[in-house]
């Protein structure tokens, strides 16, 4: 455990609420999943593919509140800032849930993405506060293994919902959690900032702070990896209630495949707790890659021979191979990319995510867009954009020291 004004927080629990706000989001995400084409039907969306918009426009509040939550909590503290992050995500959940239109829909996506922002960037830069290096990575490992069993259940959970309700009580269950976690954070959590670390609000020390953040090789080689990694993600998560759901008309049986795939990502971050300690980030990182892009390589010529809709069987394979890979990437791909950061952990994190977060959303919104009732964009998206991933880690490797 560690210690902060005489109060003290034991390990496990720190990292059990940690995970908790931080998966908040995937919460908010995985659930709606099942719920996509409802939502799509109920406020009259035309075409199809812009139901993806409700998973794309919670990463763009999320994006924008990620660069301003960081500076924020460097003046203010961690905690209040979290705080406030909770409180606009309620305001976005009841805009949501009383949306009679699609664009009241989105508009308030955009304010739950914009308010999570504050639970993910900042309680990444409390952790910082605590923990450096391959400590930090084994700690946002155990945060992922717990953080993973969320995406796992959260499409089931949806799905749940819909057999006894629509899909406006999966909004209120987003309510209740959001108030859960806020106690539980209000009551537990002591403040890890303390006052003569922080830094003045004013735009003219944070400007400096953003260009010595953005000027630095390597934390924005690891962010534009971050970025390619993510976008391919993203691009599965947008892709995977058409594919699944619709193409392979899995149906019902959608969360429990999802899950399943869910859980490779998740087995990863807890043997990457372990492996870390053993090999390093840097070289799990590269072989993660090359994993993928071999995967991707060897899968694709499959895909072919069948037009683009392969056996079940293979997809979930292939997939969920590629999920282990990402697994091992998640965690240390934002540790590396904090590392040289350490004096600057709020504007750091928040610089970070939010980058990563505005190029994945392109990325994912391509792959996306493509999307053509056949899974060539769901694999090309793969192979294409973790081959930049390792084509940049190439250049950074003559200049990177973290993650040996």
């Amino acid at each position: 455990m560690y210690h902060q004004k005489d109060k003290a927080i034991p390990f496990a629990e720190f990292v059990t609420l940690i995970a908790l706000l931080i998966s908040l989001a995937a919460l908010s995400i995985d659930a709606m999943l099942p719920a996509l084409g409802i939502i799509g039907n109920d406020l009259n969306v035309a075409d199809p593919n812009d139901n993806q918009l409700v998973i794309v426009t919670f990463f763009v509040g999320m994006a924008v509140g990620q660069f301003l939550y960081g500076p924020l909590s460097d003046s203010f503290g961690r905690k209040s800032v979290i705080l406030f992050g909770l409180v606009i995500f309620v305001a976005g959940t009841l805009l949501s849930v009383t949306a009679d239109s699609f664009q009241q829909m989105l508009l308030g996506r955009v304010l739950q993405g914009f308010g999570l922002a504050g639970p993910r960037v900042v309680s990444v830069a409390l952790v910082r506060d605590l923990y450096a290096g391959r400590a930090m990575a084994r700690v946002m490992s155990f945060v992922m293994t717990v953080f993973i069993l969320v995406p796992m259940m959260a499409p089931a959970l949806g799905q749940l919902v819909l057999y006894y309700a629509d899909w406006r009580m999966i909004f209120i269950g987003l309510l209740s959690a959001a108030i859960v976690l806020s106690v539980w954070l209000m009551i537990r959590m002591p403040e890890t900032l303390a006052e003569v670390n922080r830094r003045s609000f004013a735009p003219g020390i944070l400007w400096r702070g953003f260009k010595e953040v953005v000027s630095h090789r390597v934390a924005m080689g690891f962010t534009l990896v971050t970025g390619l990694v993510f976008g391919a993600f993203i691009g599965y998560l947008n892709l995977s209630q058409p594919v699944l759901q619709d193409q392979y008309t899995l149906g019902t049986q959608f969360p429990l495949y999802f899950g399943c795939l869910a859980g490779a990502i998740g087995l990863a971050s807890l043997m990457n707790a372990r492996l870390v300690g053993r090999y390093g980030m840097w070289r799990l990182v590269i072989l993660s890659l090359i994993s993928i892009t071999l995967l991707s390589l060897i899968y694709l010529p499959v895909v072919i021979f069948y037009t683009g809709h392969p056996p079940l069987q293979t997809l979930v394979s292939y997939l969920f191979l590629v999920f282990f890979a990402v697994g091992l990437l998640f965690g240390n791909l934002n540790s590396m990319a904090m590392e040289p950061l350490g004096h600057l952990a709020g504007i750091g994190a928040g610089l970070v995510s939010a980058l990563s977060t505005l190029l994945s959303i392109v990325f994912s919104l391509i792959i996306g867009q493509l999307y053509n009732q056949t899974i060539y964009p769901l694999v090309g998206g793969f192979l294409v954009l973790i081959s930049i991933a390792l084509l940049i880690c190439y250049c950074l490797h003559r200049y990177a020291d973290v993650g040996r």
